[in-house]
């Protein structure tokens, strides 16, 4: 079995490696000017011709030496400045999370390494250290020059980053066999050849970042050479950062070898556990409150809902739940109330993009009131949205009239097939027909009294537009075939417009001051460029995918006005459909299949069992 100390000399030697790359880019630039000296300085001694042609060559070989000092200088400047881009994460202080901090030094004493300087958490399932001794990172240093130079020689141990579900999820116990691995990294981390090699490859990965968000013709130049420059050096030492990486882990594993090692692989199965249930609570229950203004504030005590359903469902997770009467890690934390709600409002910026902090359009919602606040307002913002986009079909996307004989009455059965629930189909030849106008739009003067003509489609009056009702729905898709794939692009349109005028309005607001004031660290340029969300949860739904959920929504409102249902949450699933007191999770194929396929029998079958009345208006918002 190797030592961690052949790992951390695996390391030393690959970080050498990465800063004779930095010394061979120093000699590169330096090049010029070496010959510059040379050159004039033999024509001081007389070693060299001091005819034209050599005056000629040593000017020359001087202005690249100038210029090649120019441009080093520029690079070196951008990759010393630029900041290192930080994981954004809710500092922890000691006085907040006493016991925390006692457990992670009692571990760092055990491993025989640096305690880490800090502790912040994160919203998501990972730990790691982080470097954060930039200067443009910390408080801005006091005192004399000597002092100041003393501390820049004093070694600052990195941040312990932990993810935040963790401490809800897991037991005391097994959350310091997670972290010894982390821990055992300040280790090598403190080497000084190591860090000098980390410290080059983060400034040029920052210079990388500078140069892409460089604006104007006079930035945009000189960033763009500094952005190749980097580039190119980092192509060079890939390999070697990469592999002195994996020495450090490798060592750092073998040292923590000797901590509880039978309870680290207990906690590593909790780690898949825990990301599985995060995962589901932010996809399923998070991200529809998000897109209604609402932000759940206890997101981090949802997971252990969320995973103690899990254990309940799923026989393979049935013993993980026996572990919830042992001593929590959150209870490490002297407010954990306080330090959920600040991960959740951060898991809410970094997956949706939400405002830094709450206010009239960004509130916090509780677990107890989310089914009627967020599950039963989105169940009528989709149904309302979806009855604005019927109305506002144009009169060409509704199905042609079949010509009608003059002399015999029409028959009822060759009636165009749209028709709504308790409304009379459109009006045959020999009736006058009525025009259907949206509120607001109704015409000043008399309606027609002859009949539409055939060969003008957009003399045919639209039909009636009933109340808000399931059947109306139901009879559109079911009987035109082309209503689908129009209401499924207005309902895209409409969802796409919305959610710009939301970026809009949170782009007004100044997000990255907002985030200083609530103490959240950032990276360089994170937030002022606009980038958020960071880490987008799904990609963009599709016109099919929207028109499902909106049916699925005008399903529900049916089902409550009309049947006694009620909106619930299910921590795995999100909003549920809850009849005499029991989900129904039935409902998702009868709807795809009147969406995809035009049947409307599964649904209908669907509605009679649990007994509502599609006929029946619903409440919308």
């Amino acid at each position: 079995m190797a030592s961690p100390e052949t790992g951390v000399l695996a390391a030393r030697a690959r970080a050498l490696a990465v800063l004779r790359i930095r010394s061979t880019a120093l000699a590169v630039a330096l090049l010029p000017a070496a010959v510059t000296v040379v050159l004039f300085a033999g024509r001081a001694s007389g070693h060299l011709g001091a005819g034209t042609g050599w005056d000629l060559a040593r000017w020359i070989v001087g202005g690249l030496a100038v210029l090649s000092l120019l441009l080093a200088a520029l690079v070196a400047l951008v990759v010393a400045r630029a900041r290192p881009a930080l994981s954004p994460s809710v500092p922890i202080s000691e006085k907040s999370a006493p016991d925390l901090y006692r457990l992670v030094r009692d571990l760092a004493d055990r491993l025989d390494v640096p305690a880490p300087s800090a502790i912040a958490l994160t919203p998501d399932c990972d730990s790691w250290l982080e470097d954060r001794t930039h200067r443009a990172h910390g408080p801005p240093r006091r005192g004399t020059g000597a002092a100041r130079g003393e501390a820049r020689r004093t070694p600052e141990a990195p941040v312990l980053v932990i993810g935040s579900p963790f401490l809800w999820w897991m037991r005391v116990a097994e959350l310091r066999a997670l972290l010894a691995p982390v821990v055992a990294g300040t280790g090598p981390s403190a080497h000084p050849d190591i860090a000098a090699a980390r410290r080059f490859i983060r400034g040029l990965d920052a210079a990388v970042a500078v140069a892409a968000r460089a604006r104007g013709p006079l930035r945009a130049l000189p960033l763009r050479f500094v952005g190749r420059v980097a580039r190119l050096l980092l192509r060079a030492g890939r390999e070697h950062a990469t592999i002195m990486e994996r020495a450090v882990a490798a060592a750092a594993s073998e040292r923590a070898q000797t901590v509880d090692y039978g309870l680290r692989i207990v906690a590593q199965e909790q780690v898949g556990l825990a990301y599985a249930g995060w995962d589901r609570l932010l996809t399923r229950v998070a991200l529809p409150a998000w897109r209604m203004g609402r932000w759940p504030s206890r997101l981090d005590a949802g997971v252990v809902s969320a995973l103690t359903e899990l254990s309940r469902r799923d026989r393979l997770a049935n013993g993980f739940a026996s572990r919830l009467g042992e001593r929590p890690a959150c209870d490490l934390l002297e407010e954990p109330g306080a330090i959920d709600r600040a991960a959740s409002l951060l898991a809410a910026r970094l997956f949706h993009g939400g405002p830094a902090e709450p206010g009239p359009d960004w509130s916090p919602v509780g677990w107890g009131q989310y089914p009627e606040e967020v599950v039963d307002r989105k169940w009528r913002l989709e149904a309302a949205r979806l009855h604005r986009v019927l109305d506002n079909l144009p009169v060409t996307a509704l199905p042609a009239a079949p010509p009608t004989p003059a002399a015999p009455a029409p028959d009822p059965a060759s009636a165009p097939p749209l028709s709504y629930a308790r409304s009379s189909p459109r009006t045959p030849a020999d009736r006058s027909p009525v025009e259907h106008h949206p509120a607001g739009d109704r015409p000043a003067g008399p309606p027609s009294a002859g009949p539409p003509s055939a060969d003008r489609p957009e003399d045919r009056p639209a039909a009636p537009a009933p109340g808000p009702t399931l059947a109306r729905v139901i009879d559109r898709l079911a009987q035109d075939e082309r209503a689908g794939d129009l209401v499924a692009a207005r309902l895209g349109a409409e969802v796409e417009r919305e959610e710009r005028e939301e970026a809009a309005r949170q782009a007004a607001r100044g997000g990255s001051a907002q985030d200083a004031t609530v103490g959240v660290a950032w990276g360089d340029g994170m937030v002022a460029e606009g980038g958020l969300p960071l880490f987008p949860l799904q990609p963009p739904r599709t016109g099919r995918e929207l028109l499902a959920d909106h049916v699925t929504a005008m399903v529900c409102c049916a089902a409550v006005d009309t049947a006694g249902a009620a909106p619930g949450l299910d921590w795995l699933d999100g909003p549920a459909l809850l009849v005499d007191g029991a989900r129904r999770a039935d409902l998702g194929r009868p709807v795809l299949s009147l969406v995809d396929d035009g049947d409307a029998e599964p649904l209908r079958g669907w509605l009679t069992t649990v007994g509502v009345r599609p006929e029946k208006p619903v409440r919308l918002v």
